[in-house]
């Protein structure tokens, strides 16, 4: 793509990180001035709709934002690794803590936070699958397929055990729901933000390194399995978060389809990560105003539409092809 495109591309950007600077890190640790919101849903209202006029949907705008940010930083780095599956598995792993926490709700009456123990839980597979990894000398298919598998049982035996689903709908964590995403779990969603975003941007040089070279990097003395398991911990918590809006089932594709449409638009890593974050963040907006108003599945609205955007970023990269041969 032409040089154009790239800084049209990060100035959208640009315009993403200050929105989320003043609009939705506050509504996340919930200083917004309730004026804010009185002439959002104003506003939305003179536009013919009130979608602006509803709280949830206010923390469910703001947990998209972060997820479109978030899944896209590190699923750079898992796809040119190909370890996509990786998402996948961990999901699974996160929905056996979703279960886990429904029994320890059922065996003792405790007000858990079944976003915590999805946490607590999938960090812990995450670092099972490192291990796992470790052993085989790879992420192969074998130790992944395992985990995921396994996983899943263990989360459905919980739910038997632990009474079905009579203590939290299930299918809300399976296929998304723009209704769950509460005050807590959007100011938890803000500070796995900012370990993310703060964390890959210290860590990016060896990051770097280690996707397209380990034995370089090894050889410049980077921790290579320290950082291998520090890439598979942040994958953990940012499927984590992004289950409530996208579901156990497609909660990888926000790690995957925007960065395969932005490798094919984008001409270096850097390039393609910016225009990630913005396929990321424009999918996940349109997909919530779909599903709002169609009465859609969020999580497969979501999907969907990145898969159009990924369509159209092949035909593209297509036309510009046949236009140099």
């Amino acid at each position: 793509m032409t040089g154009a495109f790239q800084s049209a591309v990060r100035g959208a950007v640009a315009v993403i990180a200050i929105a989320v600077g003043v609009v939705f890190l506050p509504i996340a640790v919930g200083v917004m001035p309730e004026q804010f919101f009185e002439a959002g849903c104003t506003g939305g209202q003179w536009a013919g709709s009130s979608f602006f006029c509803y709280g949830f949907l206010w923390n469910t705008l703001t947990t998209g934002v972060f997820i479109g940010i978030m899944g896209p930083i590190i699923g750079m780095f898992l796809v040119h690794r190909e370890m996509a599956l990786i998402g996948e598995t961990l999901a699974h792993t996160a929905f056996a803590g979703v279960a886990l926490g429904t029994l320890l709700v059922g065996a003792s009456g405790w007000d858990v936070r079944l976003l915590v123990v999805a946490i607590v839980v999938a960090v812990g597979g995450a670092l099972a699958v490192q291990a796992l990894a470790d052993r085989a000398g790879s992420y192969g298919d074998v130790p992944i397929a395992i985990m995921l598998v396994g996983s899943f049982a263990v989360g459905t035996l919980f739910i038997d055990i632990g009474g079905g689903f009579a203590f939290v709908d299930i299918n809300s964590y399976l296929f998304g729901n723009i209704a769950i995403t509460d005050d807590r779990s959007v100011t938890l969603l803000a500070v796995l933000l900012f370990a993310v975003v703060g964390i890959v941007g210290v860590a990016y040089r060896p990051l770097v390194y280690i996707t397209f070279d380990e034995q370089t990097a090894t050889a410049v003395r980077f921790d290579v399995r320290g950082y291998n398991a520090l890439l598979i911990v942040l994958t953990a918590l940012v499927i984590v978060g992004a289950m409530q809006i996208l579901g156990v089932i497609l909660v990888a594709a926000m790690l995957v389809v925007p960065v395969a449409a932005a490798s094919l638009v984008s001409t270096g890593f850097k390039d393609a990560l910016y225009t990630s974050i913005l396929i990321g963040v424009a999918s996940v907006l349109a997909g919530i105003g779909l599903s709002w108003s169609y009465s859609l599945r969020p999580g497969a609205t979501i999907v969907v539409v990145a898969i159009g955007v990924y369509l159209c970023c092949v035909m593209v990269s297509d036309s510009d092809l046949t236009a140099q041969i």
